[in-house]
């Protein structure tokens, strides 16, 4: 017998589907009027890790619909814990590179979509994660 989603796991469902939307989005984008523009997007350095944890997550919630049984070995909260830590690693230290680039800060929502795109994806996943972490054990 499959369980629900419960509330916690569509919320990190959702914040990987929007960390994912963001990766091909602009991350940084330096100059366009003077200079000739220069732009990253999700897919460089670090934040590929933010890719990676979005698509682990959504193959997580995935598993137990694509087992006969309804159950799979790998949905567990600790599962969750670390693909959720892995995306906020990776978003952070992205952050930081970002930051210690030449000209780097983080832009307005219009110059840098991306990476306002991927900070609420991963802090939706966060939120979710507390909540896989606050549901009760379910009886074996």
């Amino acid at each position: 017998m499959r369980r629900g989603l419960g509330r916690g796991r569509i919320l990190t469902g959702i914040g990987a589907i929007l960390a994912l939307v963001a990766m091909p989005l602009d991350w940084l984008k330096v100059g366009g009027e003077v200079m000739t523009a220069t732009s990253t997007n999700g897919f460089q350095d670090a934040s590929i890790a933010v890719f990676v944890a979005g698509v682990a997550i959504l193959a997580l919630l995935t598993l137990p619909y694509a087992s006969r049984d309804g159950r799979s070995s790998l949905d567990r909260p600790i599962a969750f814990v670390v693909l959720g830590g892995l995306a906020i690693v990776g978003f952070l230290l992205r952050l930081l590179q970002i930051l210690g680039k030449p000209g780097g800060y983080i832009g307005l929502p219009d110059r840098a979509p991306g990476v306002w795109l991927a900070g609420v994806g991963v802090l939706i996943i966060a939120w979710g994660v507390a909540e896989i972490l606050a549901e009760p054990t379910p009886a074996p």
